[in-house]
């Protein structure tokens, strides 16, 4: 009995400082790019010694997959909230989502081509988005004509894609409120133009 309980409390302090050395890691994703963050940083945040972390991940590279994991299925829960054909809705779940950890696939980005883990993670979010714009503004796709179902799809992609929240929010320096605006006039537009369109060919 008293074996089983010691193993039953070791099992909880070792979730315990997986936990820390998560929030840790990604803290200081939040502030800096992967390759300018250490080992010691990590471990000085969590609270722990870098023979810890590497005792739970053997490595950086081993950490950062375990914590991406972990955020690619908060993200896509949260993502999945959004409803079909509700562009106001769909906007705001966006910048719910770009506000929240928008920095991180921006950071992911400006490594791309330079580890294989962060490339994989590049192309797993791109396909997620798609999927996601193709679910939520499936009705509008379906309204255009065949032949430019596909163009309006990227422009969709493009108009809901972090870089317009970066160039709008960061770059043009625009409120939150402002940001999930701009975006949600530019979709109505591209969206009202093409009904209008398809409208006067049939």
């Amino acid at each position: 009995m008293k074996r089983h309980y010691r193993a039953t409390a070791q099992a909880e302090i070792a979730e315990r400082t997986r936990q820390r050395l998560y929030e840790a890691a990604i803290a200081l994703y939040m502030e800096f790019p992967l390759d300018q963050i250490t080992l010691n940083q990590i471990a000085e945040r969590a609270g722990v010694t870098v023979q810890t972390l590497l005792r739970h991940f053997k490595t950086k590279e081993g950490l950062f997959f375990s914590v991406a994991s972990q955020l690619a299925e908060i993200v896509t829960r949260q993502r999945d909230e959004a409803p079909v054909g509700d562009i106001q809705a769909a906007v705001a779940n966006l910048m719910e989502h770009y506000e929240t950890v928008g920095r991180i696939p921006l950071r992911n980005l400006a490594l791309e081509g330079r580890s294989p883990q962060i490339d994989e993670f590049l192309q797993q979010g791109r396909a997620y988005h798609r999927a996601w714009v193709e679910r939520v503004f499936a009705p509008f796709i379906a309204q255009s004509e065949e032949e430019g179902q596909e163009r309006l799809t990227a422009q969709l992609i493009v108009l809901c894609d972090v870089y317009t929240w970066k160039l709008l929010r960061h770059d043009m320096g625009l409120s939150r409120e402002q940001t999930e605006l701009a975006i949600y006039e530019m979709l109505i537009a591209v969206l009202e133009k093409k009904q209008r369109l398809h409208g006067r060919s049939t």
